[in-house]
């Protein structure tokens, strides 16, 4: 396997309706592979609004099973550009029982595995815990053909043991589907903060773990007018020393293209060796939710 390869990073605007959506998703990846790019991520559950902002049984239709439909359709893109497809989706698994699921579909069309959401955000706009059931997969890559893919997704994002546990899995690069923004209410005080930290502890998960990071998150307002989300943008790509390789607009759609090299892994592992001194023999509390004093 050669030393370079290159991500492609599609940061989107989603709509209401999943086949337009699914038809601007395969225009991105072609545009992603036309422009180099071997491994193409979307955002978080791309084929439709992010429709966690409210609690509705009936949103429950928006889930299909896996393999089903859009990855059978993603796949033989997959196979006929001869790229890794990263696609986050709403997976139905059985009734009454839905994840938050990303596939991974290899470059000649297999589906290479899928990993689900372990860590299921609560909060105002972000109500996940109505419709996801936690992952049950643990943390996983994938060897695709185009390199060892370490999937994570959106509220994963802030987890250091799940970035280290996929890391340890041996991959190469952690992608992060991802469906965030601000508030409006709250936009002017805290937003530049806000995103901020966002970016800093995926740069931290690099530098911790020695890989690639990339981010790739959904543009524009979704929601009530007065109300709803803007979702922030700023898709990126650091590298296993956090630099940051490339960076998205926070108001428009784009396509990152963005060139990685295996042997930057090496080279900072050996000069910043954080694997190696680990102190596995002193880590058994951080299965405790808390150290009682």
């Amino acid at each position: 396997m050669a030393d370079e390869w290159t991500l492609g990073l599609l940061q989107m605007r989603c709509t209401a309706d999943p086949t337009r959506n699914l038809e601007r998703a395969e225009s991105g990846i072609r545009e992603a592979a036309r422009a180099g790019a071997a491994v193409v991520c979307l955002p978080e559950l791309f084929l439709s609004e992010y429709f966690c902002q409210r609690v509705d049984a009936r949103l429950f239709d928006l889930a299909e099973p896996i393999p089903g439909p859009t990855t059978d359709r993603l796949s033989r893109m997959a196979g006929e550009l001869g790229v890794v497809i990263v696609a986050s989706l709403f997976e139905r698994r059985a009734p009454g029982l839905y994840h938050n699921t990303v596939a991974v579909l290899d470059a000649d069309g297999s589906l290479a595995g899928i990993y689900r959401k372990m860590h299921i955000p609560d909060d105002p706009l972000y109500y996940e815990k109505y419709y996801f059931t936690p992952g049950d997969l643990g943390f996983r890559c994938f060897d695709t053909s185009h390199g060892r893919i370490g999937t994570l997704i959106c509220w994963d994002q802030w987890f250091p043991e799940a970035a280290r546990l996929t890391a340890l899995r041996g991959a190469e690069v952690l992608v992060y589907p991802t469906a965030i923004g601000w508030h409006p209410a709250e936009k002017a005080e805290h937003g530049r903060a806000q995103y901020d930290a966002w970016q800093t502890i995926q740069r931290g998960h690099a530098i911790a773990n020695g890989v690639y990071v990339a981010a790739i998150n959904r543009v524009g307002h979704e929601g009530p007018p007065e109300g709803g989300l803007e979702f922030w943008g700023g898709s990126f790509v650091a590298d296993p020393f956090g630099v940051v390789l490339d960076k998205a607009s926070h108001e428009t759609e784009q396509l990152l293209v963005v060139k990685c090299n295996r042997r930057r892994i090496e080279d900072v592992r050996r000069n910043w060796p954080f694997l190696r001194d680990r102190r596995i023999d002193a880590f058994a509390d951080l299965t405790r939710r808390a150290i009682d004093r």
